[in-house]
Parts: C-alpha cells; sequence; structure tokens
C-alpha cells in the first residue's frame, strides 16, 4: 500500500503537548515565534503577489502568543517593503511577555499601531490583505465584546483575511464557533492541521489550508498522536497506472454499472459517464428492462443491457471479463435491490463500488464481512442510516465509521465537505478538496464512476478513492471557475474531468 499520509491532523492539545516536550529539550519560544512569522509573511506575499492586491496589510493583534507571531510576521514583511499597520485589541500589561517584545521589535522596525481598548466606531482598510493574529487554537467558548466587533468588520470589510494557525473564534479540537469567527480566505497551520478544521463550522471559516513551519523538529511531529492525515498530494500523480501506446480498451480497464429505474436514469447515465470521462476503456450499464426506452438517448459510447432482478446470470458472466463493477445510482429502494445486492456480494469476483440506493440496499442486508474489495460512498445521512444512528457527535460519527470499515473490511468515502476516507487498520485520510458548488443533484454519482474506473484499471480500494476524491474536487472548482458556485451543475464536473487530470497530474 503506497504512503498517502501527508501531515498528522491533531487537537489542539495533543499539538500544545508536543510544544511542550520539545520545550523541555531546549526549544526556544521566541525563536519558535520568530520563525513562524517569517512562514506567515511568506504565505501573506505569495497570496498579495497571485492575487493582485494591494501590497498593505493589516493585523489584527490579539494578547497571546497569536498576537506574537502577528507581530513577528508584520516585522518580515515590513523588510519585503510592504506597508504593514496593526490594530491591537488589549493594552500592554494584559498581554504575554511574547506578545509584548514582538510588539516592540514591530514599533522598532517601523510598523504603526493603533491599539483599541474598547468598543468604538472602527474602519477598516479599503485595500489590501488583514492577517488574523487575534486568537489561538487554545481558545473555547463565545467570542464577546471587542474581539466581536473587530472579527464582524473584518468579516464584512470584503478584503481577504490571512488567519495564523487558526481563524479566530473557531475550536481548535471541534470546529464549533460560539458567535462569530473569522472567514479566512487562507490559514497557514503552524505545525500540524488542527481536528477542529475539518468538523462542524470550522471547514467554513479556514479557506485554503497551507503549512507553516514554525521550526518544530519532525521527531515531536512524527510523534503526535494523530486522529488522520491530510492526503499527501505529491503522493497522487503515481498512482494512475502510465499511459501505454499498446493499450486497448479493456486494459484501460472495463467497468460494469447495475443502476437506474424509472425516471432515474440520470444517475446511471451520469455516473457510467463520469467513469469513462476518468480512462475506463468500455463501460456496460446494466439496468431493469423497464427503462429500455429511456436510455434511448444515451451516450452512444455506452453499452446498455437490461436485466432482470431474478436473474443474475448476465451480469455474473460479464463480470468474468471485467475490472469493476459500480452498484446502485437511481435504483431506488425496491426490496428487489437489497435482495440483488446480496447475491452479488455473495458471488462477484471483481472489485465494487456502492453507493445511492444501493447504499439503502446495504443497510438492510447486514452484509458481514465483504469478501471482495468494496467501496462504499455515503453522505452524512447515508452513513448514519448504515451505521444504525441518529443523534450522534461528529467525533463519534468517525470513530463508528472506522469501526465499520473495520468490521467489513471495505473503504468508506464519506461524502462531504471534507471528505474522509476510512479503511481497514488504518488512520483516515482527509481530502480538503472541491468547490461549494459541488453540493447538487448528480454529484456523488460522478465520484462513483470516477471510483469505478480506477478500480477497473487495478488499483486499491483506498487509492482508487483518494485519487478519485481528488480528481473530482479538481473537477469541481473547474467546473465552478467556468460556471460559478452557484450556477454549477454535476454534469460540468464530468466535463471537467479531463482537465482535471491535466492539473492534477501533469
Amino acid at each position: 500500500m503506497r504512503n498517502l499520509e501527508g501531515d498528522r491532523i491533531v487537537t489542539a492539545s495533543e499539538m500544545s503537548r508536543i510544544e511542550g516536550l520539545s520545550f523541555a529539550e531546549g526549544q526556544q519560544a521566541d525563536l519558535f515565534m520568530q520563525k513562524a512569522g517569517k512562514a506567515v509573511a511568506w504565505q501573506v506575499q505569495q497570496y498579495i503577489e497571485q492575487n493582485g492586491c494591494a501590497r498593505e496589510v493589516l493585523l489584527l493583534v490579539g494578547k497571546g502568543n497569536n498576537g506574537g507571531d502577528a507581530y513577528a510576521a508584520g516585522v518580515a514583511l515590513l523588510g519585503t517593503g510592504i506597508s504593514v499597520s496593526a490594530y491591537h485589541l488589549f493594552s500592554l500589561d494584559l498581554c504575554g511577555p511574547l506578545c509584548v517584545e514582538r510588539c516592540q521589535a514591530f514599533q522598532e522596525a517601523g510598523g504603526g499601531i493603533h491599539f483599541l481598548h474598547q468598543e468604538q466606531p472602527l474602519m477598516m482598510p479599503t485595500r489590501g490583505v488583514i492577517v488574523d493574529g487575534l486568537l489561538g487554537t487554545g481558545f473555547r467558548g463565545q467570542v464577546e465584546g471587542l474581539l466581536a466587533q473587530v472579527i464582524a468588520a473584518a468579516n464584512q470589510s470584503g478584503l481577504p483575511i490571512i488567519a495564523i494557525d487558526i481563524p479566530s473564534g473557531v475550536n481548535g479540537d471541534t470546529g464549533e464557533v460560539g458567535t462569530v469567527a473569522i472567514e479566512a480566505a487562507l490559514t497557514v497551520y503552524l505545525g500540524l492541521p488542527k481536528l477542529g478544521f475539518f468538523l462542524r463550522q470550522g471547514y467554513d471559516h479556514v479557506g485554503v489550508l497551507v503549512h507553516g513551519d514554525f521550526g518544530l523538529p519532525p521527531k515531536f511531529s512524527e510523534d503526535a498522536r494523530a486522529d488522520g492525515y491530510l492526503v499527501r498530494s505529491e503522493a497522487l500523480p503515481a498512482l494512475l497506472p502510465p499511459v501505454k501506446r499498446t493499450q486497448h480498451k479493456y486494459s484501460r480497464g472495463y467497468c460494469l454499472a447495475v443502476a437506474g429505474s424509472p425516471g432515474m436514469t440520470g444517475a446511471a447515465l451520469m455516473s457510467c459517464l463520469s467513469a469513462m470521462r476518468a480512462g475506463a476503456g468500455i463501460v456496460r450499464l446494466f439496468h431493469p428492462l423497464s427503462i429500455y426506452e429511456e436510455l434511448v438517448a444515451a451516450p452512444w459510447v455506452l453499452i446498455r443491457e437490461p436485466f432482470d432482478f431474478d436473474d443474475t446470470h448476465p451480469i455474473l458472466r460479464e463480470a468474468k471479463r471485467a475490472g469493476s463493477l459500480f452498484f446502485g445510482p437511481g435504483m431506488g429502494k425496491e426490496p428487489e435491490v437489497a435482495k440483488l445486492l446480496k447475491k452479488l456480494l455473495h458471488e462477484l469476483e471483481v472489485p465494487m463500488v456502492i453507493d445511492a440506493d444501493g447504499l439503502d440496499a446495504l443497510a438492510k442486508i447486514s452484509p458481514g464481512r465483504i469478501r471482495i474489495p468494496c467501496v462504499v460512498t455515503p453522505h452524512q445521512g447515508e452513513l448514519k442510516k448504515m451505521l444504525g444512528v441518529h443523534e450522534i457527535k461528529e467525533e463519534e460519527l468517525l470513530s463508528q465509521t472506522q469501526k465499520y470499515a473495520d468490521l467489513h473490511d471495505v473503504t468508506v468515502v464519506y461524502k462531504g465537505a471534507p471528505t474522509w476516507i476510512f479503511h481497514p487498520g488504518t488512520l483516515p485520510l482527509v481530502l480538503p478538496v472541491g468547490d461549494p458548488g459541488m453540493a447538487t443533484a448528480g454529484s456523488g454519482d460522478v465520484l462513483t464512476g470516477v471510483i469505478a474506473a480506477f478500480l477497473a484499471k487495478g488499483m486499491s480500494p483506498r487509492e482508487a478513492a483518494t485519487l478519485a476524491v481528488a480528481i473530482h474536487g479538481a473537477a469541481g472548482q473547474i467546473a465552478a471557475r467556468k460556471h460559478s458556485s452557484q450556477g454549477m451543475i454535476a454534469t460540468d464536473i464530468i466535463e471537467a474531468l479531463p482537465h482535471a487530470y491535466q492539473t492534477l497530474l501533469v
């Protein structure tokens, strides 16, 4: 199994623990802060250059080390000729010693500071970038008073906000937001990403995530207790089998589909077409005879074959030549669907993807340990049904999903923002990819086809799922740039799949 694990995802308390261990071995907090400031400053510079922003930065500074990091970044930015000023929300006698030291260094470097000690009318800039250094990962509870006023004003300014380590107001462990929190365009996480980025409201606030190195020796990060891993993007291109001049349609990957029902042919067709756009050389759709006429306008490149729910022999016969099979899109929730799935799970010998109505069927049949390589792709509602739970905390939902993957020996793609991938015996992978516009009917069907195409090429379930989510997310971002997050639909994602290959793998 290839090494897909990137940075460990940890709780804020775990990050604090390993920092404490480094201090006990002689690491110096002030040096950490100065290096963190340089890392943040570099990311701010990159953002300004890439987005054509005015070379003006406003620091929002609290009283702790997060504020000290902001001032350290300010000093580094002043050294590049960028204009930097600061709003400091507390008197210096209330601030931590490192914050005070960095404040003085910022003033000595020529930075201007406006101290705010009480709620008052605020003038946010109209140009440049805001850097958030108000609250760190240890914050819990609700933001109130002057802090809440400044955060709200920053969010309403229309300027991009770059958060240091975590957007102020977000709980680093749970992702909860009590009243208000910074809505960052970019979060420079220091050391390791925090679990709260990916839970509850956290993901709405972090924006794009980038790593900032503050000098923590690698051995401390490597010993951290992880709750999961970000996917190591550098590993993705090597997952896809190379294109060979002598390949043919079967060697590219032969994918079967069992999908569709009256009025629901769109789901079947989108998943099949996405499998082809993802690189499958041939796709054959097995569909109920009752929708034969509805499929007359299907793409010419798609092979269509009607089947009878009481006769699985045609599917099993063709599966002997195929590389994968996906089951479920648009099939409906009739008892015969669950009966068919149970039979296929017992008799198939090819890797399988189960999605949509197939997940409803899976929840009904108590499959036990699944004997073939299998990927299931639930969204939250489908996942809760599979697990047999209703009201459950998100952290508990994640742990129960891992138990499900271990018990049934399946790979679980928990679709959402972000997407989590669970696999037996490993910590989950997290992919913060995609665009909000992908929350549209049929987007999941597209992902199903992409996973099935990769399985048909001989990839393992975990690798196929990971690469598929990355390609699917990249296609969603491309589609959003062309059609907007408000106007894109699932077929736009299919159209963008070839371009996603170009951006991700070339």
